[in-house]
């Protein structure tokens, strides 16, 4: 194969990237324009970040509110330090966003415009694709089940109470055989 020319974007870290990643926000305030609460996995922040300038900039006083593994944080551990640090304990469940560093530009959106980063054990992740599996029938990989990993938690009590949320599911690049492994379910 001969290229003559050949791109590479960074995969979060790319304003175009943001921007494409915006339009989620956009379908989301299309779909539930009063939502107070919208909570977003976060690997190297560019879903958070075009979600965010997306949301914030129709409407303020709505809430983002990101989630990470407790193995692998780098957008919170750099967001709650006040710069860009590194962070990875071990691997995680949810290997798509399993980015121990976040970009430049997206730890400065997020700083700007990300209300709070929330930190999710392995076992609620793999509730939560439990649970999604369960009463949902929707089968997602763990990056896809962080959001809603956090609200099973209960760490984002205080948030939801009486309020309209969106957990933001994202993701089912996963094989029936780790959906086994992970849930117990037997391969049928």
């Amino acid at each position: 194969m001969n290229l003559r020319a050949a791109f590479l974007f960074p995969p979060y870290d790319d304003p175009q990237v943001i921007a494409g990643q915006g339009t989620i926000g956009l379908e989301i305030l299309e779909d539930l324009y009063d939502v107070d609460n919208v909570i977003v996995p976060i690997g190297g922040g560019g879903l958070i970040a075009g979600i965010a300038i997306a949301i914030k900039s129709i409407n303020p006083t709505i809430r983002i509110i990101g989630v990470q593994s407790e193995n692998v944080h780098g957008m919170a551990a750099s967001w709650y330090a006040g710069e860009i640090t590194s962070h990875r304990h071990a691997g995680t469940l949810a290997d798509g966003c399993d980015v121990a560093r976040p970009g430049k530009l997206t730890y400065e959106i997020a700083r700007q415009l990300v209300d709070d980063i929330v930190l999710v054990s392995e076992d609620d992740i793999r509730q939560s694709m439990v649970a999604l599996i369960q009463r949902n029938k929707v089968i997602t990989e763990g990056a896809g089940a962080l959001a809603c990993a956090a609200l099973l938690s209960g760490k984002l009590d205080s948030y939801i109470q009486n309020r309209k949320t969106v957990s933001l599911i994202s993701g089912g690049n996963i094989d029936l055989s780790r959906v086994s492994q992970i849930t117990g379910f037997v391969d049928a």
